[in-house]
């Protein structure tokens, strides 16, 4: 238990990344766009292989995980205006909302980040960002 937290503590992106991962699944039903079929399954799809990369990542790292992150956090970011659903209103007991643009573009911003800084990290030990 003591190595896996460990690797938890020296890998926290790889483990938010998973986090993310996992949100995504579920958000649908959260943020009720559920009946939005291209948004409902890009959000199930990508949350997958996104937390099955990261899972991959914390247990062993190779940094094309960090990269095929990066790619699918590109793709959150422009899919819902390529997939045709970036305008569509979602009526949720706080209000109508844009929840699924919202969603996927802060997720893909944070995948990206995340990834970016874990593949930053391997080509600089020891040092920190600026």
């Amino acid at each position: 238990m003591n190595a896996l937290l460990q690797t938890a503590k020296r890998q926290w992106p790889d483990v938010c990344n998973l986090l993310l991962g996992i949100w995504l699944i579920v958000s649908p039903w959260v943020l009720a766009y559920t009946n939005t079929q291209l948004a409902m399954w890009n959000a199930y799809i990508l949350g997958a292989i996104i937390a099955i990369a990261a899972a991959a990542a914390l247990i062993a790292f190779h940094e094309w995980e960090e990269w095929v992150s990066m790619a699918l956090g590109i793709w959150l970011i422009v899919s819902p205006w390529v997939l045709g659903f970036a305008t569509t209103k979602f009526t949720t007991e706080v209000g109508t909302l844009y929840s699924a643009t919202w969603n996927f573009v802060f997720i893909g911003v944070f995948v990206v980040g995340l990834a970016g800084w874990t593949t930053w990290k391997a080509h600089h030990p020891g040092q920190t960002a600026t």
